[in-house]
């Protein structure tokens, strides 16, 4: 069903209000940050949820590209001056590398070292434990149909909120 033929309906789906009550209780939980929050608590390291994010965000885009101050900032959200302090700090404790670009000489990149990536991994296995444990009475087949559903969910939702986004920076 589209969004037109959903606005269209007198009636509302329940199957989809329950969908948003379970969106809400999920962005209030990830606002609490729990998960980097019990990872912080075991590994400690003087680490901030701010350094998790940058070595995640280091993690997973610099496996299909060069990752700049700027790359930081514009997907943290943040004044390219923040982004590069927290580099700077996560560069002096030894999680991350400054680099030269391989495809511009004059452009300075960021890539984990070898114990950002031991840390990275270390709060992966984290996460597994903390979704392992949330998820511990459900039937393998549960989860793995869960998994397929909610990824398929995120693709669409990514969509159109990329569609909104370029659609709002042509009206402005």
């Amino acid at each position: 069903m589209t969004m037109e033929n959903a606005a269209n309906q007198n009636e509302r789906n329940p199957d989809i209000d329950r969908i948003g009550t379970a969106m809400a209780r999920m962005r209030l939980m990830i606002g609490r940050r729990y998960i980097g929050r019990v990872a912080i608590a075991r590994l400690g390291a003087g680490m901030e949820l701010s350094d998790l994010d940058v070595l995640s965000l280091v993690n997973r885009l610099g496996r299909d590209r060069e990752i700049t101050i700027g790359t930081v900032a514009e997907n943290m959200r943040v004044d390219h001056s923040r982004a590069s302090r927290v580099v700077a700090d996560l560069v002096k404790r030894g999680m991350l590398k400054r680099e030269v670009s391989q495809e511009d000489a004059r452009r300075t990149i960021v890539a984990l070292t070898a114990e950002g990536r031991s840390y990275v991994d270390r709060v992966q296995d984290i996460k597994q434990d903390v979704l392992s444990t949330a998820l511990a009475d459900w039937p393998a087949e549960d989860i793995a149909e869960f998994a397929r559903l909610y990824n398929r969910f995120m693709l669409s939702m990514e969509q159109q909120a990329n569609a909104f986004e370029e659609e709002q920076s042509r009206s402005s």
